[in-house]
């Protein structure tokens, strides 16, 4: 998969080309508030695969980790954050997040973001898991929407940014070491452009898709990570993929989640036979790190026969669920489940990558000109495992340093420092074979061997059958997203799973049964480079 340097074959003189000082690939919270936070002086294009309101950040119901209550305080925030990612957290970044997190949830709340207040009219704040203090702000259960709503709608007046929908970012033009733009297609044309920029971040989320069950859209197939790693841009920690311990499991919809915030609300497990079981595995019980909670469903399912666990809050009445979780309620109640009287079929699934584009607390790659921030980047913030709620804080905070960083860099430039004449050709073929499922396939093995519990012999299965396809499909000609998506999942399987090789051991989100303990000498990061 390192053969072409390109997905598609362009030339810069024929294809229609347009200029901005700042592209920004992604609309989720990173990739909006980023742009809310460039100066007004400069252009600025989001490019967005769908529609400006599809991401991951839309679906978050939980909330945003922020420490205000008096007997919190960033340093506990802090060794929160650190203990969850146990031990590979890097602490320079970890402490920017924690201490710069009140001013800009405050910038958020004058944006227009509506929070759920106390009775004081003071900002509501509950718990979730590994949290030692109730430090998460919330609107109901749809926290990422109301949050991203607010965002798009502010963006959305700004004369200096034109938001580009269907606009899948293929690959970076790099030369000599500097970012220059985005080669892009324009799903409704069916052609392609050239965005030329002095600077390019990149926002597109995270790579669920490569999963079978899943709590990202249909949008997440890392293709962010995949065209930073295309350019030379470093990777890191691809090897950590979360799972959501609790997502509805029914046979009409296995991604619809079912926030941590319900065990925030004192809600219990309970295997089919029962029998609550955390107590067995965790001393936070319902309230212990992700992946712990997703290990003991793990083994209770396999321990019961079953394929999935109960969410008991039954003791909660009808009304504080309608009220603390109208969404949640309301979707299950949909599938025949109300929530005041039934227990709630569960499951683990795909939900967050800790890994992604390698970057230094200002959102910069080892490629000039080019930063990322979100969940395609990783600094080091989440380590093995992300604390519950540090997701969209992450967004905002890195997100706002990109702004200002950009802003201060581009003071001194101007439109005719880009310049650029390159033709691309591959001699690729096109072919005819069956995408989606090979896409199926992919999702079966990554599902199967790369999971929440793995093993050598699975992740070497599951390496073979993924280079007998990347080896297939390297000649292949893109010809519409489908191939574009194929290739990049294709790319970003092999990464992952020759990352989880790497790692010998057992630590957070990680898990190999042949290797069960955590080697705290051995191990610190997983630096991923672009082989010549």
């Amino acid at each position: 998969m390192n053969k072409y340097r390109y997905l598609v074959d362009f030339d810069t003189d024929k294809i229609e080309t347009e200029y901005h000082d700042v592209i920004i690939i992604g609309s989720g919270i990173a990739g909006v508030y980023t742009a809310l936070e460039i100066s007004s002086r400069y252009n600025i294009a989001i490019l967005t695969k769908e529609t400006i309101d599809i991401s991951n950040s839309v679906l978050a119901q939980g909330g945003i980790a922020v420490s205000l209550d008096k007997e919190d305080s960033p340093e506990l925030h802090f060794n929160d954050t650190i203990y969850a990612g146990a031990g590979l957290c890097d602490e320079k970044s970890v402490w920017v997040l924690v201490n710069e997190a009140a001013e800009n949830i405050d910038k958020l709340c004058k944006y227009g973001a509506n929070f759920d207040k106390n009775n004081q009219e003071e900002l509501s704040l509950t718990r979730e898991g590994a949290h030692s203090k109730n430090r998460i702000i919330h609107s109901g259960d749809t926290t990422g929407k109301e949050v991203c709503d607010k965002l798009i709608s502010v963006v959305k007046t700004r004369s200096n940014v034109k938001i580009k929908e269907r606009t899948f970012a293929v690959d970076l033009i790099v030369e000599n070491g500097r970012c220059k733009g985005v080669i892009a297609f324009d799903e409704d044309k069916s052609t392609y452009r050239i965005y030329l920029s002095q600077v390019v971040v990149c926002a597109t989320g995270g790579f669920g898709q490569l999963y079978h069950n899943t709590t990202n859209p249909e949008v997440a197939t890392g293709d962010g990570v995949c065209l930073a790693y295309r350019a030379g841009a470093e990777l890191m920690d691809l090897e950590f993929v979360q799972f959501h311990p609790t997502v509805l499991f029914h046979p009409q919809n296995k991604s619809f989640l079912i926030s941590e915030a319900v065990r925030g609300e004192g809600a219990i497990l309970r295997n089919i036979n029962n029998e609550r079981f955390m107590p067995r595995y965790h001393e936070l019980n319902e309230l212990a790190p992700r992946d712990v909670v997703s290990r003991a469903i793990f083994e209770e399912m396999k321990r019961t026969g079953s394929d999935h666990v109960y969410l008991d809050i039954t003791f909660k009445d009808k009304e504080h669920l309608e009220n603390r979780f109208p969404n949640i309620y309301k979707t299950c109640l949909g599938y025949g489940i109300d929530m005041s009287r039934d227990f709630i079929p569960v499951a683990p699934a795909e939900h967050y990558c800790m890994g992604g584009i390698r970057t230094d607390v200002f959102g910069r790659t080892n490629i000039e000109g080019f930063y990322a921030c979100g969940e395609a980047a990783c600094n080091g913030i989440h380590g093995a495992n992300r604390l519950a709620s540090n997701s969209l804080l992450e967004g905002l905070v890195f997100g706002r340093k990109i702004g200002d960083e950009v802003s201060s860099l581009m003071s001194d430039k101007t439109k005719s420092d880009v310049k650029l004449s390159l033709r691309y050709e591959s001699g690729r073929k096109s072919g005819d074979e069956d995408i989606n499922h090979i896409i199926d396939d992919i999702k079966s093995t990554m599902t199967e061997n790369v999971g929440i519990i793995r093993n050598k012999d699975g992740l070497l299965h599951a390496k073979a059958r993924i280079d007998k396809y990347c080896e297939a499909f390297e000649e292949r000609k893109s010809v519409n997203i489908k191939d574009l998506e194929l290739q990049n999942m294709l790319l970003l399987s092999k990464l992952v799973i020759e990352s989880s090789l790497e790692r010998e051991e057992s630590r957070g989100a990680h898990y190999r049964t042949d290797f069960d303990r955590t080697d705290n000498v051995k191990w610190k990061r997983n630096i991923i480079r672009k082989k010549a």
